[in-house]
């Protein structure tokens, strides 16, 4: 189980790390700024520069999700501030609302059935003047 584990010293080698036969495939178009590298040092390379763009890339979308959740988490603090907001409001119209009705209740007690016989005698003059008009065209 000891071979499984390298020690310390050796992790930090990569040339130890990776076999010193390995040819880069010539598919793959890549070729080597410094010039004739052994080929494991060669492969080792074009593996840390594609880490690199992937950690970049990765880096973006992490600020990127960073950026999301905190729109997301602003957002919902305002919505909840304005929930607040329109649940008082509502509350003062409710109040308002009952207390105007409470006073027409009692202004209608207060006068009995006559407005009743008022709106009584308006609706049947209103429809004598419309069944007039009717017949006279």
């Amino acid at each position: 189980m000891s071979q499984r584990y390298q020690t310390s010293s050796s992790l930090h080698n990569r040339a130890s790390l990776l076999p010193q036969t390995y040819n880069t495939p010539p598919s793959s178009g890549r070729s080597s700024p410094y010039g004739q590298l052994p080929s494991g040092q060669r492969y080792a390379d074009d593996l840390e520069g594609q880490n690199d763009e992937h950690l970049e890339g990765l880096a973006a979308k992490v600020k990127m999700l960073k950026d999301i959740t905190v729109g997301i988490g602003n957002e919902v603090r305002e919505s909840t501030i304005l929930a607040g907001q329109m649940n008082d409001a509502f509350a003062d119209t409710s109040g308002f609302l009952s207390g105007t009705f409470r006073r027409m209740n009692n202004m209608a007690s207060k006068q009995g059935c006559r407005w009743l016989w008022y709106m009584v005698f308006m609706l049947i003059v209103f429809w004598f003047f419309i069944v007039v008009w009717w017949f006279r065209r």
